[in-house]
């Protein structure tokens, strides 16, 4: 008799939730703060920082759990999310490096001045450690750690990246009704197809880094 076929079966396996472990084993009594950045991609527009505090009590749990990177998130979901990080954290802070500094410092210099800004701009008692998305270090007057994927892994980094992400996609369509052409209402200033069309036939805004290479080259083919 010929043994049955087994056939193999996909478990969804559950992303892991960002949590306090960081926060905690940092903190010990100290005041922590996470950032995060949006934005380093873009051809236009700003990198958007934030800075968050959160309590050291913790998240109401529906929210804690609701929490997540940016990227994992709907739109929908992050700007139902946004106000409540705001409600509940104990500081939130919001910065940028325009299109101009970017072009001026290069986008890995104007992404450390825009956290250093996120980080300055928080109201009240400055947080003793900063929890920062990536391998970023920008000068702060504080422990700093740097945390790869920590957007997915530390509850502060992720709730700043909500922040950032919502006020700079806000920025980018307020930006859209200025030059509705380039669609970044839609694509953010990111290099979709829509945005290196309307680049090529309507040329360089203000808003554009000219420093990144498709946009140098609509310059150079303007002549």
């Amino acid at each position: 008799m010929t043994p049955k076929t087994t056939k193999a079966v996909r478990v969804k396996v559950p992303r892991p939730q960002p949590d306090l472990s960081f926060e905690i084993a940092l903190g010990q009594g100290r005041l922590v703060c996470g950032i995060d950045e949006v934005g380093r991609g873009p051809l236009a527009g700003p990198v958007v920082t934030a800075a968050v505090v959160l309590p050291a009590g913790g998240l109401p749990d529906a929210l804690a759990r609701a929490i997540n990177d940016s990227k994992a998130l709907s739109l929908r979901a992050r700007e139902a999310l946004e106000p409540e990080i705001r409600a509940h954290a104990l500081a939130v802070a919001l910065a940028e490096a325009s299109a101009a500094e970017i072009d001026d410092l290069n986008i890995h210099k104007a992404t450390l001045l825009a956290m250093k800004r996120a980080y300055e701009a928080l109201p009240g008692e400055p947080p003793a450690v900063a929890l920062i998305d990536g391998k970023f270090k920008p000068d702060l007057s504080c422990l700093m750690e740097a945390i790869v994927k920590g957007d997915g892994r530390s509850q502060s980094i992720a709730a700043a990246s909500i922040v950032a992400k919502v006020a700079r996609d806000r920025e980018m369509m307020r930006l859209a009704e200025l030059h509705p052409q380039y669609g970044w209402d839609r694509n953010a200033g990111y290099p979709t197809p829509e945005h290196l069309e309307a680049l090529r036939r309507h040329g360089v805004t203000p808003h554009h880094r000219v420093t990144f290479a498709p946009v140098r080259a609509q310059i150079e083919r303007a002549g």
